[in-house]
Parts: structure tokens; sequence; C-alpha cells
């Protein structure tokens, strides 16, 4: 062979008068050749081995690769794969054609170059790859990030947003007690308000005690015509009734029907942490239909549950009744929302989830809970105010009709056809049309999916804790929920004690939500999760703790309030964060135990606020007594008929 081989051969090419001689040694060709197979087969190696390494790689790892995988422009190892194999083919029929005609070599050489720029191009340019499609978001473009379909879904989201304010915010206004109130004295009963109070309640600290009476027999008080109370009688502790100044709280709630005062001060903290407690048996149970039988059958389940317990909250008339009642309603919390919130997001392209997510709330959450204080005012009855606030949860039994169910969990469980009827209805409404390869390659890529799923149930929580990153992530992500949402529901419950109108108050402090969302929304992908929920979470705790020093009224109210404005960043910030900071193999279970460590969080912040407006408020007794002295002296030297005008509005 050899021999038979010229030393060297020339191949001349030329075009429009120009020519090009190479002259090249076949023997040199031929080991260069070989040389790029050799080198080739060894890269080919070398990527093969790499993605067994890939495989064994540790969970959290995983994570990031795919993340990596799902990036559009990211070229795959099958592809690097499939790009090296065409090249060594090539190689290879250009050194099999070598041998078969050594001969000819020059002119064959000659044909491939003169045989134009289509012989060429069929050579050295691969196929056109093929759709890949990784997940859903892949489809989404062929669909529409947000085209007709997702305003509907958008739309959608108001009744549920309402649902949620009504649920989360809707016990303050039915257990807040007015400020000013006394023991009810019945054999008084004819009196005025202010004679009955002057007479029967003893002064403590320049004011009249708001659990203690006098211990005499007012049977023989009012036959011998005593008029002015004698500070020798004994003081006994309220047991039958008070009286109340309906003046800051213009209308009767439960725990002044039912007199949650004094000893009995801690009821209302008690059914809001009962509440919560419902809040983590409700999220147990509805994440598990969520995932057994889907997201719709438990978006309505949580949705029924509010309603069956905020009806019957209505007609409770003791304190273990209305915690039952409670219980129930907050097993809807925070499912009546949430689930329809992550469906939503599913079918929102990536570009418009930050929108979405964040509008949702900033729109429609917020306008419920600013409504919520004045539709309490407006009916002037607690009753009637939790039937308002619970009846309309019942429409959530439409959802189906309306509320396609999670193409994730189709996929998830098999049914791709059901998965792919919803995305093609969502392409019609938005007036796109999916390529037939393109539903083809999507639902390839949907059984792949179904497989992973099957795979991930072999992952627990435990997983969380295997590794040195994985442990301090978690630990860090549990803090740092936990203090969102005990700093957050804090500001929450606490607008009543500021010394201004709390409907008022309410209404300006859940407005903030409104700027907070649509400064997220502008700053988010700009500034990043962690500095921005550092900094919103740092100047929430500052403002806090200097409305706590601030004298009451506007000067603790507005601190408080740019404290509850930097907190609403946080807890927008907060869920988010911790859904992309955990492995995708355990980030569902991760999330869902964050989510329950806040639950547990939110329990003690009814009895913090307890606490702290107990504690303020002794302060606030010692260092003013001379000054509300005063002002009762003035009240009390007021003319009768003029006290009795006065009071027929506000007082029992």
């Amino acid at each position: 062979m050899a021999d038979l081989m010229p030393e060297a051969f020339s191949i001349t090419a030329g075009a429009a008068g120009c020519s090009l001689t190479l002259s090249l040694h076949p023997q040199q060709v031929k080991i260069e050749l070989v040389n790029e197979v050799k080198f080739l087969g060894i890269v080919i190696d070398d990527l093969l081995n790499w993605k067994k390494e890939l495989a064994a790689l540790d969970s959290s790892i995983s994570s990031a690769c795919y993340a990596l995988r799902t990036l559009r422009d990211e070229v795959s190892v099958e592809h690097l794969k499939m790009s090296a194999q065409r090249k060594q083919d090539t190689v290879r029929e250009i050194v099999t054609a070598w041998h078969m005609s050594p001969h000819n070599g020059s002119q064959q050489m000659d044909g491939a170059v003169e045989a134009g720029p289509e012989s060429a191009q069929s050579v050295e340019s691969p196929p056109e790859p093929k759709v890949q499609l990784k997940d859903l978001d892949d489809l989404l473009p062929y669909v529409g990030d947000f085209g007709w379909y997702q305003r509907m879904l958008f739309v959608l989201m108001i009744p549920y947003a309402f649902f949620f304010a009504f649920v989360y915010f809707g016990q303050i206004f039915m257990t807040v007690v007015p400020e000013e109130h006394w023991c009810f004295v019945p054999e008084l009963g004819n009196f005025t308000v202010e004679e009955r109070r002057h007479l029967s309640i003893p002064l403590v600290d320049n004011k009249y005690d708001k659990c203690s009476v006098y211990d005499v027999n007012w049977e023989e008080v009012i036959k011998n015509g005593v008029r002015e109370p004698n500070p020798g009688w004994q003081v006994k502790k309220c047991e039958s009734q008070w009286e109340y100044n309906y003046t800051d709280v213009p209308y009767e709630t439960i725990a002044s029907q039912l007199g949650w005062v004094c000893d009995r001060d801690s009821y209302a903290a008690t059914s809001q942490a009962i509440f919560f407690c419902g809040g983590i048996i409700g999220g147990l149970l509805f994440g598990w239909i969520a995932d057994k039988y889907g997201r719709i059958p438990a978006l309505i389940g949580a949705n029924m549950a509010g309603f069956a317990g905020g009806l019957a909250t209505a007609f409770t008339n003791s304190f273990w009744s209305f915690c039952v009642c409670r219980f129930i309603v907050g097993m809807a919390y925070d499912n009546c929302f949430i689930i329809m919130y992550i469906v939503v997001l599913e079918y929102v392209g990536p570009k418009w989830r930050t929108f979405v997510a964040n509008m949702s709330i900033a729109a429609y959450f917020t306008f419920a809970a600013c409504l919520l204080p004045w539709i309490a005012l407006g009916v002037n009855n607690w009753q009637i105010y939790t039937l308002i606030i619970s009846v309309p949860l019942v429409l959530a039994v439409l959802t189906p009709l309306v509320v396609p169910e999670s193409a994730r969990w189709l996929i998830s469980q098999g049914k791709i056809d059901e998965a792919i009827k919803i995305i093609q209805k969502c392409s019609r409404i938005n007036r796109k049309k999916i390529p037939d390869e393109v539903v083809k390659e999507f639902r390839e890529t949907a059984k792949a999916i179904a497989k992973a799923e099957e795979e991930l149930k072999n992952y627990s929580v435990i997983d969380l804790i295997r590794t040195p990153r994985l442990r301090r992530h978690t630990l860090l992500l549990i803090i740092i929920w936990m203090s969102i949402a005990m700093v957050f529901d804090g500001h929450v419950r606490n607008v009543g004690s500021l010394g201004l109108d709390m409907f008022t108050t309410f209404t300006v402090a859940t407005f903030t939500e409104f700027p907070a969302d649509v400064l997220l929304i502008l700053t988010l992908d700009i500034v990043g999760r962690r500095w921005l929920a550092f900094g919103t979470m740092a100047l929430s705790g500052i403002f806090s703790l200097l409305a706590t020093t601030a004298p009451i009224g506007v000067p603790t109210a507005s601190l408080a309030i740019v404290g509850r404005f930097a907190v609403n960043i946080s807890f927008n910030i907060g869920m988010q964060y911790a859904a992309e900071l955990l492995p995708t193999v355990v980030r569902a279970q991760g999330v869902a135990l964050i989510h329950m460590c806040g639950y547990v969080a939110t329990i003690l912040t009814p009895y913090i606020v307890y606490t702290y407006v107990r504690e303020r408020a002794a302060s606030t007794t010692n260092d003013t007594g001379t000054t509300f002295d005063s002002q009762r002296h003035t009240d009390i030297a007021a003319p009768a008929q003029e006290k009795r005008r006065e009071y027929a509005q506000i007082l029992e």
C-alpha cells in the first residue's frame, strides 16, 4: 500500500479566474486524520464519564444542575455528544474513501472541492437540532407567556384574595374590646351611667377601676339615699357583667358580649392562637389532598372549611365553641388562596411571574383587607359582620368551572393527555398555534418528568439535614421566616394599641402592602433577594423598636407603619427565596416545613402583643395618672343631663 501511494499530491480549486493549489503529503494527512479521530474518541469518553459523575453528585449539586439544564441557550451533554459523533463520522468517511481509492486520492479530493457549496454544506453543516423541552416553562413561549388566558386567571384570583384577607384578618374585629369598661351593678340600673359608675366603681391610680366593684348591699345604699361612695367600703372583683364605652369600638363584639376582660382578657389572644393551630392542621391536610387528589379539590376544601367555620362562628355563645369554630376557619389559612396562587403562576411565563405574584397581593389582597374594618363599622354587629365575610367562601365550589387543574400535578400523576388538553386550550384562547413536533416533544418530556417525580418520592425532609450546607441553609431559612411571620403578624395585631382610631390605623397600615409590592416588582431582580430581604428586615426591626419607645399616638403609629411597610417587603420575598435556595428533590417538602414553622411563630404572636399591651398600659397609667385624674373630675362635674345625652349612644 505504501509503495502504491504517491509521495505528494495537489488539490486545485478555482473560480472566477482565481485558483488555489495545495500540496499535501498523503501519509501526513492520514496520520493527522487518525489522530483527530483518536482525539475525538477521547473527548467522547470524557463526556460520558462526566455524565456518569453528574448522576452521582450530591442532592445539593443536583439543584444547580437542574437550573443549568433549564437554561434555553445552554448546550446539553447529549448535544455535545451528538456534535462530536457527527465530526467523527465525517472524518471516518474521508479516511475510508482514501483507503478505498489510493490512486485517485487527488481526484476524489478535487471532486469534493469542485462539488460546490451544496456538497460542502451537506458535510460540514449539522442538521437543525430538534426542539428540546425540559419542563413546562419551555412550552409557555409557544402558548403565550401572558396572553388572554393568563389574564383571565389573574382576574380570577380576586375572589380568592378576598377570601384570604377575610379569613386572616376577620377575627380581629370580632374580638376587639373597647378601651373603657367597668363592672355593671344590676341594682343600680335606674341610675344614669355616670351616677352608677361614680357610686359603684372604686378609683385606682385616679382612674375608675376596670375589674373591681364596691362590695356593699346596694338595696340598703339605695334605700338610704346614698349618692357618694365611702372610701371605707370593701372592694371585690367584678363577678357579673361589664359596661363599655363604645366610643372607640362602636359595636358589640363577642369579647364584650361574653366579658373577655380582666381575668379573661387573654381569651381573645388564645382564640387567635387556636386559629393558627388550625392553620397547621389545615396545611398538613390540604397539602396531602393537593398531592393526592389535585390542587383544585384542595382549594375547594380549604374554602369550604373557612365557610363552615365562619358560618358557625356567628352562632357561638361561649368561649370554647368560638374557639372550635375559629380552629376550623384556621384550617383555611392560607390554603384558601395560596393554592390558587400557585396554579396561576404555573401558567404564567417566568418573566411575568414577579408581576403576577406581587400584584395579586398588592391590588386584590390589600383592597380586601382595607375593606374589612369598614364592613365591621357599617353593619355594627359582629354576627352579621361574620356572616358577610364567611358566606362568600361557598362560591369556591364553582372553581372547577373556571380554573384549570395544575398541569404540573397532572403530569406528575401520569395524566399527560389531560395536561396537554389544558395547554392547547390556553393556546387557543391566546390565539397561538403549538407546532405538532413541539407537542410530540413535550409529551416525551412529560413522561420523563413523571418518571422523575416517582424518583423524588424517595427523598424526605430528613435529606435537608444530611449535608452541612443544606443544614445551614434550612436552619437559616426557618429562623428568617419565623422572624418575618412573627413581626408581620405582630404589626397586624397591634394596631389597637397605637393610641389612634384602630379602624383608620388598620386601613393605613394595611395599605402599605400596595407600595411595598410595587417597589418589590421594580427592585427585586435588580437588588437581589438576599440584600433586599436583609435590608427590609433590619429596617423593620429598627422602626418597630423605636415605636415601643415613642409616645402613644401619632409618633408611635407613624414608626409602626414604617416598620409594617418594611416587613411587607420581607414577607413577600421570604417564601420565594426559600423555594429558590432549596434543592429540587426536596423543595416542596422544605418549603412546607418552613411554612409550618411560620405558623408556629404566629401562634406566639397574639400572646406577645397581649403582654406588650398590658405592660404598656400599666406604665402609661403610672406616668399619666394625674392627667387622667384631672380629666375625670372635669367629666364628673359636667351636668347630669348632658352626660346622659353623651352616653346614650355609647354605653349599655
